[in-house]
C-alpha cells in the first residue's frame, strides 16, 4: 500500500520527480535490452522523444529547494549536500561492482572490479553518474555564490551549447548539465509561481497545453533541431516546464500514487535500479529469445522501478537500513563530534604512547 506523502513536501515535485525517475529506468532498460539483442524496438522512439527534458528537469529540479540551504555555514551545507550523496555513492559503487565481479568468475573478474571500483572515484560509474556530479554542483553554485546570477546562467549556456566531449564524463555532463540545475536554484520562485499559475488553468487548458508541446517536440526530435545548440536549451527548458505541468494535473486529482510516491523515493530507485533491471533482463532474454522487445523493455523497467521498492521496504526496519538511509556515523557533525571529544583524544593519546 503506497503511504500518504508527508506534511512537508509538495506533491506536483514528487510527481515530476517520479516522471523523471521511470523515463531515466525506461531508457537505461530500452537501450540495454536493445544492446543484448543486437536490435531496436518499437518503444526506441519513446526514448529519443523524452531525451531533450528528461534529464534536464531532473537537474532543474534537484536545484530547487537550493536557497534554502545554500547560506548555511560550509560545515553543514558539505554534509548534507556533499557527504550525503558521497556516501551512497561509496556504497553503491562497492555493490554495483561486486555485483558485475558475481557475474565475471574468476580471479580476473576480482581483479576487474577493483580497479573499476577505484577509478569510480576520478570517473563517474555507470548508472550512478547522477549521484557523483550533483555534490559537485552544490559547491560550484555555493562557492559562485557572488557571481552575478545571470554571468552564471550565460556560462553554463555556453557550456551546453560548446558540445564538450572530452570523453570523460565529470567535464562533459557538468558542461550539459549544470545550466538547468542553475535554472532551478536561480528561478526558483518563478518555476514554483508558474506551477500556481498552471494549477489554477482549467484542465482542458493545461492537456490541451501538454499535447501542442508533445507535438512541437516529436517534431523538433524527428528533424534533428533538438541537438542543435541553443535549440536543445530551449526544448530542455520548455520540456521542464511540461514535466511540472504534467505533476500539478496528476497533483490536482490525486491520482497516480504510486507515481507520486516514486518520486518521493527517487533516490532508492536510482541507486539500485541497476540491479533490478540487468538481472531481469538478462533472464527475459535467454527465456524468451524471440518475444518483442518494446514489451521486454517494458517488463524491465517495471523491474527496474518496483524492484528497489520492495528492497527499500523490505530493508528500512532492519541492520540493513544503511542502503537507503545514511547512517548516524557517517553524518560529518557526528564525525567531527567524535573526533574532538574528550574521550576519543584520551584514546590517541593512550595508543600514541
Amino acid at each position: 500500500m503506497v503511504t500518504k506523502p508527508l506534511t512537508n513536501r509538495i506533491d506536483w515535485v514528487d510527481y515530476a520527480k517520479g516522471i523523471c525517475i521511470v523515463l531515466v529506468v525506461m531508457m537505461h532498460s530500452t537501450l540495454g535490452v536493445e544492446k543484448a539483442a543486437g536490435s531496436i524496438s518499437w518503444l526506441h522512439g519513446f526514448i529519443d522523444w523524452a531525451r531533450p527534458f528528461r534529464m534536464p528537469d531532473f537537474f532543474m529540479i534537484s536545484g530547487l529547494f537550493l536557497a534554502s540551504s545554500i547560506d548555511k555555514p560550509w560545515r553543514d551545507y558539505l554534509d548534507s549536500k556533499v557527504f550525503h550523496f558521497l556516501y551512497f555513492y561509496v556504497l553503491w559503487l562497492f555493490l554495483q561492482t561486486m555485483f558485475k565481479a558475481c557475474l565475471v568468475c574468476g580471479l580476473d573478474g576480482a581483479i576487474d572490479a577493483s580497479k573499476v571500483f577505484l577509478t569510480g572515484f576520478i570517473e563517474p560509474f555507470g548508472t550512478l553518474w547522477f549521484i557523483y556530479l550533483l555534490p559537485i554542483f552544490f559547491v560550484t553554485v555555493k562557492a559562485l555564490r557572488k557571481v552575478p546570477p545571470f554571468i552564471m546562467f550565460f556560462a553554463g549556456a555556453l557550456l551546453l551549447s560548446a558540445r564538450i566531449d572530452t570523453g570523460w564524463l565529470l567535464i562533459d555532463e557538468f558542461a550539459s548539465r549544470f545550466v538547468y540545475f542553475y535554472v532551478g536554484f536561480w528561478l526558483a520562485k518563478y518555476i514554483f509561481a508558474f506551477a500556481a499559475e498552471i494549477g489554477a488553468k482549467p484542465i482542458a487548458a493545461i492537456f490541451a497545453g501538454l499535447v501542442i508541446w508533445g507535438f512541437g517536440n516529436y517534431q523538433m526530435v524527428q528533424s534533428g533541431f533538438s541537438v542543435l545548440p541553443g535549440f536543445s536549451l530551449v526544448l530542455g527548458l520548455i520540456g521542464a516546464c511540461a514535466v511540472v505541468s504534467t505533476g500539478v494535473l496528476l497533483s490536482k486529482f490525486k491520482v497516480a500514487e504510486a507515481l507520486r510516491y516514486c518520486g518521493q523515493n527517487s533516490i532508492v530507485i536510482y541507486l539500485s535500479f541497476f540491479l533490478f533491471m540487468a538481472t531481469s533482463r538478462t533472464i527475459l532474454l535467454k527465456l524468451l529469445p524471440h518475444f518483442d522487445l518494446g514489451l521486454i523493455s517494458l517488463i524491465v523497467t517495471a523491474s527496474g522501478v518496483i524492484g528497489p521498492i520492495l528492497l527499500f521496504w523490505l530493508t528500512r526496519n532492519t541492520k540493513l537500513s544503511f542502503l537507503f538511509k545514511r547512517p548516524a556515523w557517517a553524518k560529518l557533525a557526528k564525525t567531527l563530534e567524535r573526533w574532538h571529544s574528550p574521550h576519543y583524544v584520551k584514546q590517541l593519546h593512550i595508543k600514541a604512547r
